[in-house]
């Protein structure tokens, strides 16, 4: 039986080098203005104190970013997000509702309630001007004559916190440049 010898001689033949092809996976879409987007919320206080949540509500929301629906913080904090992802922001009052304005408040005649009206510091009540818009407050301080309102928003002058989840970015959704679009805030 012949037996074969394995030598490790050196070749001359050039070897054939096979390059990896590269294939680059299409970036994930993010959120620009004009984009429709679906999300998820949970707003909270600096203490951990849950104020408002999508989640608990069972619906997300849908907006159109760049529109003014959203708060300005809120809404800077789309930019860039991409489809499934979350992130948490903390906003201080400028970024959210404002500061608190000392000039928003309005002392009434506590015979413009009902006679059996609970009064309570901090309480919400809604009520209508002379002419019949809808006003809505919250309860500053109150007297055996008088009830003082406060017409700032209910989270104007706080820190405020969110979770937010982009659940959907539309597709086909136009984004705008920004040099061309504003947002109210």
């Amino acid at each position: 039986m012949a037996t074969t010898k394995k030598t490790a001689a050196k070749t001359t033949a050039k070897k054939k080098t096979t390059k990896k092809k590269t294939t680059k996976k299409a970036a994930a879409a993010t959120v620009g203005l004009g984009n429709v987007v679906e999300l998820h919320y949970k707003g909270s206080f600096p203490d951990g104190t849950l104020f408002d949540s999508s989640y608990d509500r069972g619906q997300s929301i849908e907006v159109t970013v760049g529109n003014g629906q959203l708060i300005a913080g809120f809404e800077n904090a789309l930019i860039g997000m991409a489809e499934g992802q979350t992130k948490t922001i903390s906003l201080s009052p400028d970024e959210a509702y404002g500061p608190a304005n000392p000039e928003a408040f309005n002392t009434v005649s506590r015979d413009q309630f009902p006679p059996d009206y609970a009064f309570a510091e901090g309480a919400p009540v809604q009520g209508a001007t002379e002419d019949g818009k809808p006003i809505f407050a919250t309860i500053s301080s109150f007297t055996n004559e008088d009830v003082t309102l406060d017409l700032n928003h209910p989270l104007a002058g706080k820190d405020l916190n969110f979770e937010i989840e982009l659940v959907t970015l539309a597709e086909g959704t136009t984004t705008v440049d920004a040099a061309e679009s504003t947002t109210a805030g």
